[in-house]
């Protein structure tokens, strides 16, 4: 009963959000009951939820990219509910699969993959109130593009709009947040090591959405 309840919470979130904006095309990922499951494992397993839900409360936009060269891999990354084993550090971690709330085409076509307000795994300790955007490439072949940094300011700007974001940062400044309030991860054991999106990028998008004043990273 309640997976049924949280397929129909997630359904009725993807319903109105598609009429959001037609900036953004809806293309879900696979949201089953599987995913649920495995995604209250996650919150319940890794953060110390009891009886956990998968709706979450945003605070925080992190960027990233894919380090894959094409859109279909990129989404078919994200797809299945359940991680490969090829993944082999983070699939010791939790058996959910990686996802993100949005992807960014090449062209800068914006694609939400899920609700934002569902949790999705995307990075260590703050999945909880973080919502993902992921940009296709990141590779010394495939470098992030000017559409894509034109989108990432433009959905930065809209998600600010939306939602009561403190904080805007990129996947490599994620362990600044050690200790910090919004930290839940139980594990001091499991990080790695992270570059998504590049100081560059960053440094653009903060420069182009200083508006919002978001919060300081904690030093």
């Amino acid at each position: 009963m309640l997976r049924n309840q949280q397929l129909a919470f997630i359904s009725i979130l993807l319903l109105i959000t598609s009429c959001a904006s037609n900036k953004i095309v809806d293309k879900p990922i696979v949201f089953n009951e599987e995913r649920i499951e495995l995604t209250q494992e996650y919150l319940a397993e890794r953060y110390g939820f009891e009886n956990p839900g998968v709706a979450i409360v945003p605070k925080m936009i992190v960027l990233h990219w894919t380090a894959i060269p094409t859109f279909e891999g990129s989404f078919d990354a994200f797809n299945d509910p359940k991680i490969p084993n090829w993944r082999t550090i983070v699939e010791n971690v939790s058996g959910l699969n990686v996802s993100s709330h949005f992807l960014v085409a090449r062209d800068g076509t914006i694609y939400r993959l899920m609700p934002e307000t569902v949790m999705g795994r995307h990075v260590i300790g703050l999945n909880h109130c973080a919502i993902g955007i992921e940009n296709v490439g990141g590779t010394k072949e495939t470098p992030l593009t000017e559409a894509q940094l034109k989108a990432n300011i433009w959905l930065v700007s809209y998600l600010s709009k939306k939602y009561d974001i403190d904080y805007l940062i990129g996947h490599y400044e994620y362990p600044l947040f050690e200790g910090h309030e919004l930290w839940l991860e139980k594990d001091p054991g499991y990080r790695t090591e992270k570059t998504d999106p590049g100081e560059d990028f960053m440094e653009k998008v903060r420069n182009a959405t200083k508006k919002f004043n978001f919060k300081p990273l904690p030093q």
